[in-house]
């Protein structure tokens, strides 16, 4: 008999069968970019910069050409720009340095390029190269968490947590059925328990009852207290 995460995980293989990054690139260099601008923006708007960006400066020999200042200004519509310009002119002359302009498909070498945390660069390894691993943002980490998926207090911890819970060829998709419940149903401050396919499973804090279920917990505790 299927336990109840198995019953989640079915449930979110249903509901979001197909999602995948929502990221506009074709080469892992474009993808690495582009997951470093999304941090505190949307991937619609990433994509709006990346699809102007790209068109002259979309390896990193040509970014390279660049100076900080200039890619700020070619970016600048995307939260935390200029700290992201710095990175991304750093992190295209390592790869020119030191990789031979290629971005390399091991965590240990992704992670230390500036810019890069553990996050892109699972991101890039899943997506770009077709490597198994589970990247765990903001989206994940909320809703593999209220979901009762994971319960790591750290993104770290999380992803170790999630790697045990799903079949490890199911970790790229299973990053993105997590990230389009986030976004989609799940959300931070407001999630719409009430459409939410998987209502009935979560039984997390965060959890909006709807109008009916107030009402009629209201008179339960109305009636308790006659």
């Amino acid at each position: 008999m299927k336990d109840r995460k198995a019953y989640i995980i079915d449930l979110l293989r249903e509901t979001y069968q197909g999602a995948s990054t929502e990221l506009e690139f074709e080469t892992p260099f474009q993808l690495l970019v582009a997951t470093m601008l999304a941090a505190q923006s949307t991937d619609k708007q990433v994509n709006k910069v990346t699809r102007v960006l790209f068109q002259d400066y979309g390896t990193p020999l040509s970014m390279d050409t660049l100076s900080a200042e200039e890619i700020a200004e070619k970016i600048n519509s995307v939260g935390l720009y200029r700290n992201k310009s710095k990175a991304i002119k750093a992190m295209s002359h390592l790869l020119l340095e030191r990789y031979e302009a290629q971005v390399p498909s091991v965590l240990e070498a992704l992670i230390s390029l500036p810019g890069v945390g553990r996050k892109t660069a699972n991101v890039v390894l899943s997506n770009a190269f077709d490597i198994p691993a589970f990247a765990v943002d903001t989206h994940v980490f909320r809703t593999s968490r209220r979901l009762g998926l994971a319960s790591g207090n750290t993104p770290e911890k999380v992803e170790q947590e999630l790697m045990q819970v799903f079949q490890k060829e199911d970790w790229k998709d299973a990053h993105h059925w997590l990230i389009f419940h986030g976004r989609r149903t799940c959300m931070a401050k407001k999630p719409a328990c009430q459409r939410c396919t998987l209502a009935q499973l979560c039984d997390s804090e965060d959890k909006i009852l709807d109008q009916g279920e107030v009402e009629g917990e209201d008179k339960r505790q109305q009636q308790s207290q006659v």
